[in-house]
């Protein structure tokens, strides 16, 4: 089995979820490489985060500039999970280097940005990974399955709401290695880029491209103390934000992100209703599927009246998406599952030469959405894409 020696250009919170998939991937997959985490990449002043996450993930070697790990012969595999204004020198870097990409979400800062890094990615012919990873829950794996096999038939509503909680204090800071999502030099977006970013890939994953949008943002808390200065700084993100949406093949959506919701922690919830059937899930209770049965979707007729109702569908069965690699029937899986199963399918797409989805043409598009979104409650006016 070839090794593929990754070099990891971060150390925060994503450097664990993305190094526990290269060290897991091969206990439950049959892969066609074998990773190695070769080296990993911090901040001279984030010294001893880096000496800790190196010891806690078992990389070889340590570096404090990013470019000699790009640049490196022995390197296979660069992974980008630094913050989001950093994304686009080092893809470039990547591209130039021939090596082959995995980058967490959101892909760029902006539209603009996105399009001049997937420029570059694609000249380079480089395998590629956007890590949207919540396409690879396998609850929301067979909501796109159902969706597909038409037991939805002619779709009418999506509904997505993606609420967290972790901010709705105004002591809570901006900046440093663990805020600065707080941000807008380092982060771009607020809950658009971080949160409905999410949403806005699985909607058009499952339910095909949005055509217009029209949204209203909100920020909560005008200013926070910069953490590493001390000083109070204007806060720029936003800190909820809904949208309306048409999609292309005439279903209507609506979208709604907040750091503010109380009790929320990490509540997404998607929900498609067509003609017969639909679909709801909430990442809250990753492992369950609902599921509302009307018609056949074969014959378009409906039902015996007393079998119509929602069920709970449990997803853990082999013949479920993914589950056949983990335990038996009946147990569950969790959220750094969902990066383990989405390495294993861009380590065969790699194998088998075959292009993987979702990538950075697909990344572009979801940030070619959130910046429409923005622009939209900027304006405060219908934006079509």
């Amino acid at each position: 089995m070839k090794t593929l020696n990754v070099g990891m250009l971060g150390c925060g919170f994503m450097g664990r979820t993305h190094s526990n998939a290269y060290n897991q991937v091969g206990h439950f997959f049959d892969i066609p490489f074998k990773p190695v985490l070769k080296v990993c990449y911090g901040r001279e002043e984030d010294r001893a985060a880096l000496d800790k996450f190196q010891k806690a993930w078992g990389y070889e070697e340590t570096c404090t500039d990013w470019r000699k790990i790009v640049e490196r012969d022995d390197i296979d595999i660069i992974d980008v999970v630094a913050p989001n204004f950093l994304h686009k020198e080092m893809v470039l870097a990547v591209a130039e280097a021939g090596k082959m990409l995995v980058c967490e979400k959101p892909l760029a800062m902006s539209f603009a940005e996105a399009e001049e890094m997937v420029k570059a990615v694609e000249k380079a012919g480089i395998a590629n990974m956007v890590s949207f990873n919540y396409r690879r829950v396998p609850a929301v794996s067979l909501f796109k399955q159902v969706v597909d096999e038409g037991r939805v038939g002619r779709p009418f509503h999506y509904r997505a709401v993606y609420n967290q909680d972790y901010t709705i204090s105004q002591k809570v800071p901006a900046g440093g290695a663990a805020l600065w999502r707080l941000n807008a030099k380092v982060a771009g977006s607020g809950v658009t880029g971080d949160l409905l970013a999410h949403s806005i890939d699985t909607a058009e994953w499952i339910n095909g491209p949005i055509k217009r949008v029209c949204a209203y943002t909100e920020i909560f808390i005008k200013e926070r103390k910069n953490i590493e200065t001390g000083e109070m700084i204007p806060i720029t993100i936003d800190d909820a934000c809904m949208f309306l949406a048409v999609f292309a093949n005439g279903s209507i959506g609506t979208f709604e992100s907040s750091r503010y919701a109380r009790g929320r922690k990490n509540y997404s919830m998607m929900e498609l209703n067509g003609e017969n059937g639909a679909l709801c899930f909430n990442l809250e209770e990753p492992e369950y599927l609902q599921f509302f049965r009307y018609a056949d979707p074969d014959t378009g007729k409906k039902i015996e009246d007393h079998l119509t109702g929602w069920q709970k569908i449990l997803v853990t069965n082999g013949e479920h998406p993914y589950m056949s690699k983990y335990w038996v029937p009946g147990t569950t899986i969790g959220y750094e599952h969902t990066f383990i199963n989405q390495l294993a399918d861009f380590l065969t797409s790699v194998g088998n030469k075959t292009v993987y989805q979702p990538n950075v043409r697909d990344a572009m598009r979801v940030q070619k959405v959130c910046d429409a979104v923005i622009q939209s409650a900027k304006e405060e006016r219908w934006i079509d894409i």
